[in-house]
């Protein structure tokens, strides 16, 4: 159920157009993990359950190619053919075994790179997509800005121990991965078991199976994600799950114990949080004054993760735009949009700020009368003007 309004105010300004959360962590009672760093977020609402020196640059390895695989993605050249390069074939470490010259979809190169994390896979992709490999990472530092990673630096697709200028942090790969995860062609491949690729030279396809282990057998609640080891790293891992309609997302960097520090947070996040409907979708019926009542909606629901002694701290508030007379505007082109604010509140601190409209209704088309006749004989006879 929606939680109850606590108060509400029909006259005011608007604080706030855009949806604003808030990243502090709770208390972790009971849960530990071996990693240099680790952070669990919830995806909904991007709130972090749970984080242990989570803003320390560190070496990444190759869940550098999460930012690969969703710029080649958005790129919308994933049915393009890619020529294999000598510098591709030669790079070195994980591989899918491209040969030289080569011509393989761009869609399977990122099959490739995600569930063998091939190496080979990511410059092909980034010479593609980027016109050369220099030029892709041009491209991956500008979405790391975009996306708010601020102690991120990419120097190149893979995530390769051949920059002293290649790190980010748990939190920063965070956002990366709940960016990617609104993807759905992202979360079909992140999510996939086993992979068959056509291999034009040879009798047989490729096949590839995913190096995640809590995607294919140790986790049963596992959605995704991405391995990485490098010597200098250590070993990295991504990975996503979801149950009860609750989608959580895990980070962690230099872990010696990855696979059960993993299946730890999720399992501690679902035992002691539930996603609880915050706002829903549609009009907000609280709002009794005019000219307000009936009219004022949220274009989308929010749920927010609470442990069960949170829930009592929950406060919720309305800010409206003050009309200009009891009877609101005379022309309705007029009305501000949005209208206001849907403010909600744990323990003080504002953890969302939720955009309200004023729902105007749509005008009728106006046709004259011989509009109206011809569409009359149009449909009685059965043609149009077309034929």
């Amino acid at each position: 159920m929606k939680l109850p309004l606590n108060k509400w105010v029909a006259i005011g300004l608007t604080v706030s157009l855009l949806l604003a959360l808030i990243t502090s962590p709770v208390k972790a009672e009971g849960l530990s993990v071996s990693a240099r760093s680790a952070i669990l977020m919830e995806q909904e609402s991007g709130r972090i359950l749970f984080e242990k020196d989570a803003y320390s640059q560190r070496r990444i390895a190759s869940i550098t190619k999460v930012m690969t695989a969703i710029l080649a993605i958005e790129s919308g050249k994933m049915d393009d053919m890619v020529t294999v390069s000598k510098r591709a074939v030669y790079t070195e470490g994980s591989s899918i075994y491209l040969k030289q010259g080569e011509k393989i979809k761009l869609e399977d190169l990122v099959y490739g790179l995600m569930l063998r994390s091939g190496n080979d896979a990511a410059v092909a992709i980034a010479e593609h997509v980027g016109g050369s490999l220099e030029g892709f990472v041009h491209l991956m530092n500008e979405k790391a800005k975009e996306l708010g990673m601020t102690k991120t630096v990419f120097s190149n697709p893979h995530g390769l121990d051949d920059h002293e200028q290649h790190f980010s942090t748990a939190y920063d790969m965070a956002l990366l991965t709940r960016y990617a995860m609104q993807n759905k062609k992202f979360q079909k491949i992140s999510g996939t078991k086993r992979h068959s690729a056509p291999n034009p030279e040879e009798k047989w396809d490729r096949k590839w199976r995913n190096k995640n282990k809590l995607l294919t057998e140790l986790y049963e609640y596992s959605t995704g994600g991405k391995t990485g080891f490098t010597k200098r790293a250590r070993r990295t891992l991504i990975s996503t799950a979801e149950k009860d309609g609750m989608e959580l997302i895990a980070v962690t960097l230099d872990d010696p114990d990855d696979w059960d520090d993993h299946i730890s947070m999720f399992n501690w996040a679902y035992d002691k949080f539930n996603l609880v409907p915050i706002i829903e979708k549609g009009k907000i019926d609280e709002i009794k004054d005019d000219p307000y009542k009936g009219k004022v909606f949220s274009k989308k629901s929010f749920l927010y993760p609470l442990k069960d002694d949170e829930i009592d701290f929950i406060d919720t508030n309305i800010k409206l735009i003050k009309p200009p007379g009891k009877k609101g505007w005379r022309e309705e082109e007029k009305i501000p949009s949005p209208i206001g604010t849907f403010i909600v509140k744990l323990e003080q601190e504002t953890i969302a700020s939720i955009p309200l409209y004023y729902d105007v209704p749509a005008k009728k088309d106006e046709k004259g009368f011989w509009e109206f006749f011809r569409g009359i004989f149009s449909f009685s006879t059965g043609f149009d003007s077309n034929g």
